[in-house]
């Protein structure tokens, strides 16, 4: 992962952005020596939304089988009856 000072992303953004958009490395932003963010290509960043999206989705999922709140198939499908008619 490529680091770099915010003083530096304020002088050479384009520059800066040209390089991530073609290494889709993930930059760095630091402010007074300490993490400040993350620069990331678009691309990338909605990838890894969606990917938590779908995770979340499981651990809901899962929370419901932990809490007793599912259906066997042969439960669902009777519950389900009629609107599978």
């Amino acid at each position: 992962m490529k680091i770099e000072l915010v003083t530096t992303l304020k002088r050479q953004a384009t520059k800066i952005l040209a390089e991530l958009h073609e290494s889709k490395e993930p930059v760095l932003i630091t402010e007074h020596g300490q993490p400040s963010a993350y620069l990331v290509d678009v691309d990338d960043y909605e990838l890894m939304q969606s990917r938590i999206h779908i995770l979340e989705g499981i651990a809901r999922g899962e929370m419901a089988i932990l809490e007793n709140r599912s259906y066997s198939q042969s439960e669902a499908k009777v519950k389900m009856s009629k609107w599978l008619e």
